[in-house]
């Protein structure tokens, strides 16, 4: 599928890996329609495109949220192509231990709220693309549609104080088989995409120092990645009609330690 003409839902999509991915696309000749919470990014990214991108503040587990930003790419753009899931939440704590100094179990509510987020929500996402992708016409591959997921090396090998982060993006990889065999008599492809140590938000946040030293781990090349590679890589998979029902590590070769 080529991404000339072509309309894509991007959600977290307004800074990191969604909002690299959403310029990429631009680029490459693709109106976009970004899902996220964060109103002021999501309303300057769309005036700096202002024909291409149109932005929906979103709530990805929210099925009313979800259906409107569908219901915004049909009625502007005419049909939605490609769906990308960048949205989610990385909080980090054990399942017994200490949290705002208290010694307790992981806390309940945070647990599910970042199943529902990380989880539902893309699970809510490609439902509702996938519904509005189904009445496309084939291109010449008998392609409809591209889901492209995010996981994460945490799906495999989640740190301490991942339990709630890993067992969302576990999930998520578990996911990619079953949906593309499901969508597969429609000609629509579903992968994930699980990235490692990455300059996102939360990564910019800790000192240049800590950075430097995260980046180190990594085999090859030994820095975090950068969102830019994340988007290139979900633009090969939209390109290329085999890759289908597959996670894909983008990692550098790491494999992350306990802690």
């Amino acid at each position: 599928m080529q991404l000339q003409k072509s309309t894509a839902l991007i959600t977290g999509g307004a800074s990191g890996l969604g909002e690299a991915t959403a310029r990429l696309f631009v680029e490459s000749g693709a109106n976009v329609v970004v899902l996220d919470l964060n109103v002021a990014a999501g309303e300057k990214l769309q005036s700096e495109f202002p024909d291409k991108i149109k932005f929906v503040k979103t709530d990805v587990s929210s099925e009313s949220d979800v259906q409107k930003a569908v219901d915004l790419a049909l009625e502007t753009f005419g049909f939605i192509s490609i769906a990308v899931n960048c949205a989610g939440i990385a909080p980090a704590r054990k399942i017994v231990g200490k949290a705002d100094g208290i010694y307790g179990p992981h806390s309940f509510d945070l647990f599910e709220k970042t199943i529902k987020t990380n989880l539902i929500g893309t699970f809510n996402v490609m439902r509702l693309a996938a519904f509005a992708m189904e009445k496309n016409t084939p291109n010449d591959e008998g392609e409809r549609g591209v889901i492209i997921n995010t996981a994460s090396v945490a799906a495999f090998d989640g740190q301490m104080g991942q339990v709630a982060y890993a067992a969302s993006k576990g999930g998520i990889v578990s996911m990619t088989l079953p949906v593309a065999r499901d969508l597969a008599k429609s000609g629509i492809r579903v992968m994930a995409i699980a990235p490692g140590l990455f300059e996102t938000p939360l990564m910019l946040s800790l000192p240049e120092e800590a950075r430097i030293s995260l980046g180190q781990q990594i085999p090859f090349p030994s820095r975090l990645g950068r969102p830019s590679e994340y988007a290139l890589l979900a633009k090969s998979i939209v390109e290329n009609p085999m890759l289908n029902g597959e996670v894909i590590r983008l990692d550098g070769a790491i494999r992350m330690s306990p802690k």
